[in-house]
């Protein structure tokens, strides 16, 4: 079974507050957009959320260096590079949502874009230790349950040429009524 949310920021941060001290110097100007409510702060959001933030920060200081680099990356892509209203519409979003869109219009591209580093979801299997054999499931579980969907759309297209016949999935027409 996966870690939780505070399981994985204990073993990797310590505490929460050590996690929101390390979110410190990405709520620079260069990355972040001042939304964060003053009076409560980082400390009130959820390590879940919080484990997210950092990992999409530190990617594009990584990557980009701050977000106005992320942003012309993401108008070279869609060859918006002189289109200054799109420039300043994407200044607003935050990061995550910017890495999200410069994700999904890199794979529309065709280019190949490194995922984030998540933890395994939880209810995952546990890998295999180094010493033990991974475990093989019968092949013909895997043969029937492929077949499976077949077996139905074989049968919504036998239907399909029946209603274009005239009949309704294997019954006969209805005659048509005589008006007095």
């Amino acid at each position: 079974m996966s870690k939780s949310p505070a399981a994985i920021v204990k073993q990797q941060f310590g505490d929460k507050a050590k996690l929101v001290a390390a979110l410190g110097p990405f709520t620079d100007d260069d990355l972040w957009v001042k939304r964060v409510n003053e009076t409560k702060g980082l400390s009130r959001v959820s390590n879940a959320k919080l484990l997210k933030l950092y990992n999409v920060l530190s990617a594009v200081k990584e990557k980009f260096g701050n977000r106005l680099k992320l942003i012309d990356a993401i108008c070279e892509i869609e060859k918006r590079a002189k289109d200054e209203g799109y420039k300043n519409r994407l200044q607003a979003y935050a990061i995550p949502r910017l890495y999200d869109l410069y994700r999904s219009v890199a794979r529309r591209a065709g280019m190949t874009v490194e995922p984030l580093v998540k933890p395994a979801p939880r209810g995952a299997a546990k890998p295999a230790a180094a010493g033990e054999a991974p475990k093989s499931k019968p092949s013909s579980a895997k043969k029937a349950s492929a077949k499976a969907p077949a077996g139905k759309a074989a049968k919504k297209q036998a239907a399909k040429k029946q209603v274009k016949k005239g009949a309704s999935k294997g019954k006969a027409a209805m005659p048509k009524r005589r008006s007095r």
